[in-house]
């Protein structure tokens, strides 16, 4: 594949480190925004439980639901090794100015999907709406959070790396 797009295998060598960069950006980008809605979750959990966590949707997708501790950990991972990438992946090609706004479109579409199909796998109904406006309205909430967080913790990172530029050292040969 990236040989018919690159002429030389240097250039495409050059291709895959860049994105081997984006997606390790992205690893940490999505396990920060993980990290902050998890702490929105945990509150969300032990004080208000107003709406039902996307932990607990998990554990019950998973045919868990008395161990929470599988909710937390797909929570995790997915946030993490699959929703930071995939970001990173596809973030210059988002229709929008800021690393922000980009997380956010990114974060809706992934809501979305989620929506219409992790949501009724679970029993929760399209959309959340057996669980009730509530839960609707703080899935939107918190996937707004996770793109507001991954996009400027992304965008950081870049800008990091523009202004201080890695070091490659010469093979020692």
């Amino acid at each position: 594949m990236l040989g018919l797009r690159y002429q030389n295998r240097k250039q495409a060598l050059e291709a895959l480190q860049v994105m081997m960069s984006r997606v390790q950006k992205g690893l940490v980008a999505g396990f920060a925004a993980t990290v902050a809605v998890s702490i929105i979750e945990a509150v969300n959990m032990t004080v208000g439980h107003w709406a039902v966590s996307f932990p607990q949707l998990l554990s019950v997708m998973l045919r868990t639901p008395d161990i929470p501790a599988v909710g937390w950990i797909a929570h995790i991972v997915v946030g993490t090794l699959v929703l930071g990438p995939l970001f990173a992946i596809l973030c210059p090609r988002l229709p929008t100015d800021t690393p922000e706004s980009k997380g956010i479109l990114f974060a809706v579409g992934a809501f979305i999907l989620m929506g219409l199909t992790v949501a009724p796998i679970a029993g929760m109904g399209m959309f959340f709406m057996r669980g009730g406006f509530g839960t609707l309205a703080w899935m939107i909430v918190s996937h707004a959070i996770f793109g507001i967080v991954l996009g400027n913790v992304y965008g950081r990172l870049v800008r990091r790396e523009k202004l201080h530029p890695p070091i490659h050292a010469a093979p020692a040969h």
